[in-house]
Parts: C-alpha cells; sequence; structure tokens
C-alpha cells in the first residue's frame, strides 16, 4: 500500500526505516548495505529528505551520519501510515 504514495523504492526503505526506528542514526554506506540499495542512490535519497527536513545530518569524522528528525511536520502521519501497511501485511516490509 505504501508503494501507492512513495513510488520511489529506495527512499520508500528510507522512509520505514527512520520511521520504524526513530533513534537509528547511520551513514549512506551502512544504510545502503543494510536496505541492499545503491549507495549513490540511498545517497541521492538521503539528500532530498534532509533538504524537506525529515531526517537530519550530522558530520562525524568524515561520515555523514543521518537520523530521523521526530519534529519533521509529517514525522508521525509518515510513522502511522508505515505502521499500518505493514500490519495490514502481515510482516515487515523494507
Amino acid at each position: 500500500m505504501l508503494e501507492l504514495f512513495i513510488t520511489s523504492k529506495t527512499r520508500r526503505k528510507i522512509i520505514v526505516i527512520y520511521t520504524k526506528y526513530p533513534d537509528f542514526r547511520m551513514h549512506v554506506r551502512g544504510l545502503a548495505k543494510m536496505i541492499k540499495e545503491d549507495p549513490g542512490n540511498v545517497q541521492r535519497e538521503l539528500k532530498r529528505l534532509a533538504e524537506v527536513g525529515f531526517v537530519k545530518v550530522t558530520n562525524e569524522g568524515n561520515s555523514k551520519v543521518y537520523a530521523a528528525n521526530p519534529k519533521f511536520a509529517l514525522y508521525r502521519e509518515l510513522q502511522g501510515l508505515v505502521l499500518k501497511s505493514q500490519a495490514r501485511r502481515g510482516r515487515p516490509t523494507v
């Protein structure tokens, strides 16, 4: 169901991770490996999500670390959509 509203598969996977696990923090390559997507695509989507405020970026050493921004205006609504869409399927979707 979530794929009807968020058409980018990579963006959908990122949103699912950051809404299901609000304290999750990761750099691009680690996240790409975890969701089995190309790091270039993950970086592009994270940049877009950071521009709108869904994720926060911090520099730690030579890496940019991305974390959810629970103060994002639509964060709770997205979190509800993700949890409801996964409850309907009865299994986690990433």
